[in-house]
């Protein structure tokens, strides 16, 4: 049995990929100086008893620079699309004008630019959690593995495999965490 462990690193890197591609989806969300329609892609509105992204309940658009609008076709749902915004963390202070919600994006003060950096960090702080996950799921098959017989050579040679994997992801997610607060902090 023990010859036979071939330990899917492949699949761990590729779940630990997806936790970085999130990670800069999420930071994308993070426009600093414009307007910008995928600001507003990790919000989810509670609409029809599940959560739904705000672009399926209504038109996004970003008339000028500094504006977003969203064309909300349920009126049901305005007041649980502008609920979602406030408490996304985007700092933005929805306007409502009947069905449409207009979202003014602020000038970016020092003062911004800190919180939206704390957003950043929280936010690679997801995407490390999520990376650890996936390292404890490999070190969970390698534990299944020695308690079906592997050698405590082979245990150590795949432990340290995926730790290897798990570090170098950590240190990209730090450096794109770096690279974003130092965007942001461009003044």
């Amino acid at each position: 049995m023990s010859e036979e462990f071939e330990l899917d690193t492949d699949d761990l890197k590729r779940r630990m990929d997806g936790a970085m591609a999130n990670l800069k989806t999420e930071f994308a969300s993070l426009r600093t100086g414009r307007a910008s329609a995928s600001m507003l892609e990790p919000v989810m509105v509670d609409a029809y008893g599940s959560q739904t992204p705000i672009n399926q309940v209504g038109t996004v658009n970003v008339p000028e620079p500094r504006m977003v609008t969203i064309n909300v076709w349920d009126k049901g749902l305005v007041g649980k699309v502008e609920k979602a915004i406030r408490e996304s963390g985007l700092g933005i202070n929805p306007q409502l004008n009947g069905t449409i919600i207009m979202l003014p994006i602020p000038e970016l003060n020092e003062e911004r630019r800190r919180e939206l950096t704390k957003v950043a960090g929280q936010y690679a702080e997801h995407a490390r959690v999520s990376v650890r996950n996936v390292r404890r799921d490999g070190m969970d098959q390698i534990k299944k593995a020695k308690s079906e017989g592997m050698s405590e050579d082979d245990q150590k040679f795949w432990e340290a495999e995926v730790q290897d994997l798990t570090d170098k992801m950590i240190k990209a997610v730090d450096a794109a965490l770096e690279t974003k607060q130092a965007e942001i902090m461009q003044v």
